[in-house]
């Protein structure tokens, strides 16, 4: 038996799959109905909609198996994220992969499986919609296409869900998305005695974009902003568009150093930006940080508003300086 090689985004895809919060929940009609429809299509007596964890597959929806979870090292789903079409296994006791796996040799003796990766918003592989059947049999390239389009029509519905989580306009974790995440975050940081830093950022200047050049620029600024986010934060870190011009990251496992040194590459990337967008405007901002004790209480919502208490300080400091500068000018 080959366990299933580890995806070389598996952060990303896990920290994804984490922040729909779907682990664990009661079935689902939406997803129960299309896991009926592909068990009835293609006549086979498993069907399921599974999502890969770190350490387990785990059934959204199981039509024809009992059990809700399986360890990841046996899974034939783990092996078909890696790829972008369908995985097609004809008989699993003619492939070296699965033939002493014991999912094959016992319950529920799987000598047949397709499996298509269900992809989130952000491309990351989630898990997979599949059929299995007790016999060995064939799967053609209509076949393949169907099993696609029903995958299509899970990954909308998980899309639904994202976008619950997401900010429609920077694509980055909305407040919803990000106090799930932050909390997981945490709660790993107290297990692991890691400690970790919370920043509150805002934009500067942000109504001005908006009054001079109109919406359209201030969105375009919006998303620009979350773009260096994207590029200078760790996968590892949560970062959120909390609303309108706030913006928020929470680092675990950094210290002061690592602290500087990311905030300098933050300022660079913002200047570099300023140098060649040749928008009429730059992008400014101000920061305020907080650490927080992985042997402390605190919540996140006290984070928050320490940080806050932090950025709007640096805020106005900002202002008077530009002040006492356009005075002295």
């Amino acid at each position: 038996m080959k366990p299933p090689p580890i995806p070389t985004d598996e952060r990303l895809r896990l920290d994804t799959l984490r922040s729909l919060n779907l682990l664990d929940t009661p079935p689902e009609e939406r997803f129960d109905r299309l896991a009926r429809l592909a068990r009835r299509l293609f006549n086979v007596p498993i069907s399921l909609v599974s999502l890969v964890d770190s350490d387990r597959q785990w059934f959204k929806s199981s039509m024809g198996l009992e059990v809700r979870e399986t360890p990841r090292e046996v899974s034939f789903c783990g092996h078909a994220l890696l790829d972008d079409d369908v995985m097609v296994v004809h008989d699993a006791l003619a492939d070296d992969r699965f033939v002493d796996n014991p999912l094959v040799a016992d319950d529920p003796y799987i000598r047949f499986y397709a499996g298509c990766p269900l992809s989130a918003l952000n491309g990351s592989k989630l898990g997979t919609l599949c059929i299995i059947d007790h016999e060995p049999r064939r799967f053609d390239a209509e076949d393949r296409a169907l099993l696609q389009d029903l995958a299509g029509m899970v990954e909308r519905e998980i899309a639904a869900l994202q976008l619950s989580t997401l900010d429609e306009l920077t694509l980055i974790s909305n407040r919803r998305g990000f106090m799930s995440l932050a909390q997981q975050s945490l709660n790993l940081c107290r297990r692991m005695q890691m400690p970790a830093t919370l920043m509150s950022i805002d934009l500067n200047g942000f109504k001005e974009i908006n009054d001079r050049f109109g919406h359209a620029e201030g969105d375009l600024a919006l998303k620009a902003f979350a773009d260096i986010m994207r590029h200078i934060f760790r996968v590892s870190d949560v970062f959120a568009r909390l609303g309108g011009d706030e913006f928020v990251v929470l680092m675990s496992d950094v210290d002061q150093t690592a602290i500087d040194a990311v905030l300098t590459r933050f300022r660079e990337a913002v200047e570099d930006y300023n140098a060649t967008a040749n928008r009429g405007y730059d992008l400014r901002y101000s920061v305020g940080y907080v650490p927080f004790d992985p042997n402390s209480s605190e919540t996140i919502e006290s984070l928050l508003c320490r940080a806050d208490t932090h950025m709007y300080a640096e805020k106005r400091a900002r202002k008077r300086d530009d002040h006492a500068s356009s005075q002295s000018g």
